[in-house]
């Protein structure tokens, strides 16, 4: 009486063979043997070849992933036991063959059973050199890649703890590799040098203190970048307050206040410089490498322009005045200065203006005896 619980066809592979060639070569070559024996085999070249698809090796094997019969099929061709065409109609199917030509009375009986291996090829371990292999579901890392990991301060345990994720990853992807040992040792430095820097950073981590204050390098860094000792004394408060409020903690306490005065210092000379406030000029003064672009623009001789910096700045101080933009004030000045020179005179740059202005002038009269004659009511009196 058969079992319930074998609702089905058993699998029977040899225990020969599975010793010889591995436990899943056999099965697979087993169930492959199966296929030629009870479907339509193609006779061809002295050996049996049955076509089968992706779906129909998932359905006779629905114990192995598709990675797992990928890898199996690859370990029998190079073993020298399967033979692959993939020479069909569809894109997702293949022709197998077993490699041992069948003679004539084994071709009529169609044994189930594959014919014995009379000089199989020793069995090849998953990191071979020279050949690259699918990882296996079971893959466990050898002990010369544990001790190598161990030279580099990584415990057995940390190692052995990454091997079902490594395992779940690299089949998912579906790649094979020459040597899984390698990869799973660069593996394991990789997520212990993570490991050691995030302990290290968590055990630095403070939250911020009512009398914290910064480092003196801290301060010497923000007083060689010319911002105000008085500036970054009234900032610290302001800083130790935001960070307290939020409740954070940071093991860089002194960086992040580096940057935040970086910053509120970029803001305040950003606010000062163009603030539109008139002031008068100071006894100093220069202009900004903005203005002398604008003159290089303008074909206007750097030299002169920066030759009448003085005699600028003393006839506004003389003046008393203030004004909003002095950059503006100094361009006017030079551009009229450059027009006046005597050069400018000889080129009829002066007489050119000149014209300019009286053909403005002929045209404002012009306008203006066009409109009182239209507007004359002289007549109606």
């Amino acid at each position: 009486m058969q079992s319930s619980l074998i609702p089905e066809r058993p699998l029977i592979v040899s225990p020969t063979l599975a010793a010889t060639i591995g436990l899943e070569e056999a099965v697979l070559l087993h169930v492959l043997s199966e296929q030629l024996s009870f479907h339509g085999a193609q006779r061809r070249d002295g050996l049996s070849w049955v076509e089968l698809g992706q779906q129909d090796l998932l359905d006779l094997m629905p114990f192995w992933a598709w990675i797992d019969i990928k890898r199996i099929q690859q370990s029998l061709q190079e073993l020298g036991l399967l033979l692959i065409d993939a020479g069909t109609s569809r894109g997702d199917s293949w022709f197998f063959a077993i490699n041992q030509k069948e003679s004539a009375s084994q071709s009529v009986r169609g044994s189930s059973a594959p014919a014995p291996v009379t000089t199989p090829a020793p069995r090849s371990t998953p990191d071979q050199p020279g050949r690259a292999s699918y990882i296996a579901a079971d893959w466990q890392p050898d002990h010369e890649w544990l001790v190598l990991c161990g030279q580099h301060g990584v415990p057995e345990d940390f190692a052995r703890s990454l091997v079902p994720g490594f395992v779940m990853y690299w089949r998912d992807r579906g790649q094979s590799r020459f040597s899984w040992g390698n990869v799973f040792y660069k593996h394991v430095l990789q997520k212990w040098r993570e490991d050691q820097s995030r302990r290290s950073a968590g055990s630095l981590e403070t939250p911020m203190s009512s009398r914290w204050r910064p480092g003196e390098e801290a301060i010497a860094i923000l007083v060689n970048a010319g911002i105000s000792e008085a500036f970054i004394e009234d900032a610290i408060p302001e800083f130790v307050l935001y960070w307290r409020e939020r409740g954070e903690q940071d093991g860089a306490w002194n960086t992040r206040f580096i940057g935040h005065i970086r910053r509120q210092w970029a803001r305040y000379q950003a606010s000062v410089e163009h603030d539109g406030v008139p002031r008068p000029i100071p006894e100093g003064w220069q202009p900004s490498e903005e203005v002398f672009d604008v003159l290089r623009l303008a074909e206007i001789d750097e030299q002169f322009a920066r030759d009448k910096i003085p005699e600028f700045v003393l006839y506004w101080r003389d003046a008393g005045q203030v004004q909003a933009s002095w950059n503006t004030k100094f361009l006017q000045f030079i551009k009229f200065a450059w027009a006046r020179r005597p050069e400018a005179i000889g080129t009829g740059v002066i007489q050119s203006h000149a014209r300019d202005q009286q053909t403005v002038e002929r045209d404002r009269h012009g306008l203006e005896a066009a409109f009182r004659r239209f507007t004359d009511r002289s007549w109606a009196e």
